[in-house]
């Protein structure tokens, strides 16, 4: 389902002047009402206020709420809808409380449902997406108070656990299906809960220990808090500080606060995770690896709090063998694809390192990402290079945030290996906004001698609870790359209940070369602008329409128009969660250079070609739900249908599949090609700490089969156990079907020690 978030800066100042005037003029009222919020102190950190227990004795997490010091708790009952009618009081019963014992934080929820057999709960895997479509129970703890950042955990009937990082209040391309880069959703927390449906509703007790959290030095603390409850079978969203329809929980600067937190203690705050991984590998398809080769190894992760607010993490011998493989993409297009990281020494506080377009030029293919961590330990096709060794520090020191990465790679593929060193700083400044800095240097360690470097500053500036303004500069340095090798973007964006308003500018010169950022296309300069009211007629089953328009404009460094797209869409997001997408796109490409496209050059010339998108999403919290996808366009000359479908089952709480297909027909004047991707994921969860995933992906193009099953055991809290079986078989070889060309297992154990 296509969507777009983004908008755009023009070059020539007038025209820079007038954005600015038109976007201001409407603002004078939205200002003065800030104002006077300000002036008054009626925030929503004032009018919700709950007030943390502290206890000598911490209850069981074992999803009942019996013991006396639930009793002593302060309790918060008062939630309000958000969806379907927003500011109405909620139609179920929701009651909190939290305690703590100066080590854990507990949250204790009893959510009443007067229907209770009707919950939606059949999803009891881990970081699950399922989770967000079921009755869930949403909690966001801002630590540090600054209405930016926060930690974000989600739990089911069933105990089911998701956890996130946010940063900059997830701001960014955070609509669905699209990359949010303010969003970590990869993060592990360790954290507890144990949760049970009842008589009257739902129960759950969720521990979080302080180590898993960072928050600032003091005896007394005062954090932002605000909780979520969703009622699928109404389809109901309610929050306790409420939040406009135009946001989601991640909107910290709306949350609540948690008083009475005090002498919080991280311990000697040291966490070592030790592992030894062992495996068995055979490859028939490599001269000279067609006998099994063995696999031994071990390494260290830790993990030590420098001060309440920063960590510092050191890795030796670093292994990702338990890392679930990417999913296959079919490329179109003459440009790299995005594949999100999903290897944890790079997940925690992710988002203290990011500086780029974050998502808002999506679709576009000119998205720019000076930093991505997908650069180390990895190669282009996304294989495996071992890392030596690296340290990470992390955090935030009062309005301070800091982040500074160093990583040796080692050689491999016939490459030396490289040093990788990235810091990067940005400091809080007004209510919401930041300005900072960032250094990348790549340095080859033997061999030919290499560096790359970049350098940028940025500014993310929130001047009224609406409008956004985010901006970088940037500079690379390569050997044989001299001048023309700056990059800048900028964005203005205005988004409240009713409208959606963005522009952007971004300008890449031919010689930027960020070799550790993610840069689609270099020697251009993009504009892209988005208008989106978000009108709901209340009528005909519909929750919300999404009329949309956007223009996106490319030139080359010479103004030369070299891409454009004109694209409308309507979106139909109906009361029972089901979604209907309807696109029109008109598209125009120039190329200067011909490029190859599967097994199908494509020459020189200038490309019109229109497309129409339909997609049909059932309603997601059904056991059975389906997604449809037909794309009838022009293409380069010639034509293409797409076909993409998917259809899953929740069959119980413990068994889930899904089966997705892409069928990518292309007949153009220079030849033709046809595409078939099929992936099915299967996952078993022998309970929420336990679980079996498979993931089986057939690929036409490469006439490969792949199949990756991975069994996982958290036998305590931060202690793992992986058993990881990957094959490949390649279809097109003169051998039985079933006789996998390249098949690994490998057994990883780690075991965490915290004090």
């Amino acid at each position: 389902m296509p969507h777009f978030e983004p908008a755009v800066w023009r070059r020539s100042l007038p025209l820079r002047s007038l954005i600015l005037a038109s976007w201001l003029w409407p603002v004078p009222g939205a200002f003065a009402q800030a104002h006077q919020h300000t002036m008054t102190g009626d925030s929503p950190r004032d009018r919700y206020a709950i007030t943390a227990t502290r206890v000598d004795q911490m209850p069981k997490i074992d999803g009942v709420l019996d013991e006396d010091v639930w009793r002593q708790a302060k309790v918060v009952d008062a939630f309000t809808q958000q969806e379907p009618r927003e500011g109405a009081p909620a139609t179920e019963r929701t009651e909190v409380r939290v305690l703590y014992d100066g080590r854990t934080l507990i949250v204790g929820v009893h959510a009443f449902d007067r229907h209770p057999s009707a919950i939606v709960a059949t999803e009891m895997r881990r970081d699950s997406d399922r989770l967000l479509d079921e009755d869930n129970f949403q909690l966001i703890l801002d630590t540090f108070n600054d209405s930016r950042n926060g930690y974000m955990f989600v739990t089911t009937p069933l105990g089911a656990k998701l956890e996130q990082q946010i940063s900059d209040e997830g701001e960014g391309n955070n609509r669905a299906g699209l990359i949010n880069t303010n969003i970590n959703k990869n993060w592990d927390g360790v954290w507890d809960v144990a949760a049970r449906i009842t008589d009257d509703g739902w129960v759950a007790e969720i521990a979080i220990p302080l180590t898993t959290l960072r928050f600032p030095e003091g005896t007394d603390q005062t954090w932002g808090i605000n909780f979520e409850r969703n009622i699928r079978r109404t389809n109901e969203q309610v929050f306790w500080a409420p939040i406009p329809k135009a946001y989601t929980l991640t909107r910290v600067s709306m949350a609540g606060s948690l008083t009475g937190l005090r002498s919080l203690s991280h311990g000697l705050d040291l966490k070592l995770k030790p592992y030894v991984v062992s495996g068995v590998r055979a490859n028939h398809t490599s001269p000279g690896l067609e006998s099994p080769s063995f696999l031994r190894d071990v390494g260290l992760d830790a993990k030590y709090g420098v001060t309440g607010g920063l960590n510092l993490d050191v890795t030796y011998n670093t292994d990702f063998a338990q890392v679930e493989v990417d999913e296959q993409q079919v490329n179109l297009t003459r440009f790299s694809l995005f594949f999100p990281e999903k290897r944890d020494f790079f997940l925690e506080n992710a988002g203290l390192f990011k500086m780029g377009t974050g998502g808002t030029f999506t679709s576009s293919t000119v998205e720019t990402d000076l930093f991505f961590s997908r650069r180390i330990g990895l190669s282009d096709t996304g294989t495996p290079i071992p890392i030596i060794g690296g340290a990470r520090l992390a955090g935030k020191s009062g309005r301070h945030n800091v982040a500074v990465l160093d990583i040796q790679t080692d050689s491999a593929f016939g490459k030396a290996g490289n040093n990788f060193l990235v810091g990067r700083y940005s400091s809080d400044v007004l209510k919401r906004s930041r300005v900072g800095a960032i250094v990348v240097d790549k340095e080859t360690t033997g061999g030919d001698p290499h560096f790359n470097r970049t350098i940028a500053a940025d500014a993310n500036l929130v001047l009224w609870s609406s409008l956004q303004i985010n901006s970088f500069v940037a500079k690379t340095s390569t050997p044989g790359l001299d001048g023309k090798d700056l990059a800048w973007f900028g964005r203005i964006a205005y988004r409240d209940p009713s409208w959606n308003l963005w522009l952007n500018y971004e300008d890449v010169q031919d010689n930027f070369n960020a070799e550790v950022g993610f840069v689609q296309r270099r020697g251009i300069r993009a504009t892209k602008a988005y208008f989106s009211p978000t009108p709901r007629p209340g009528r005909a089953h519909i929750r919300m329409l999404e009329p949309m328009a956007v223009l996106t404009y490319v030139t080359d460094q010479q103004n030369r128009m070299v891409g454009r797209t004109q694209h409308f869409m309507n979106g139909f997001y109906m009361q029972d969660g089901s979604f209907l997408n309807v696109i029109y796109q008109r598209n125009l490409d120039v190329l200067d250079a011909p490029f190859k496209l599967q097994n199908v050059t494509i020459p020189i010339g200038t490309y019109k070609f229109d497309e129409l998108d339909l997609t049909y999403n059932t309603n997601p919290a059904k056991r059975f739900y389906e997604r449809f996808t037909w794309q009838p366009m022009e293409f380069y000359g010639g034509t293409r249908q797409t076909v993409s479908a998917a259809v899953g089952v929740r069959a119980s709480s413990h068994l889930s599949s899904e089966l997705q297909f892409s069928r990518n027909d292309v007949t153009l004047p220079y030849g033709a090609f046809l595409t078939n991707l099929a992936i099915l994921r299967v996952d078993y969860a022998i309970s929420p700490r336990a679980t079996i995933r498979s993931l089986t992906q057939y690929n036409s193009f490469t006439s490969e089969v792949t199949n990756s099953i991975r069994f996982n055991v958290i036998y305590r809290p931060g202690s793992d156990l992986y058993i990881v079986y990957n094959d490949l078989q390649q279809t097109g070889l003169p051998q039985s079907a079933f006789a996998p060309s390249d098949r690994q297992i490998v057994v990883k154990l780690n075991y965490l020690l915290a004090r």
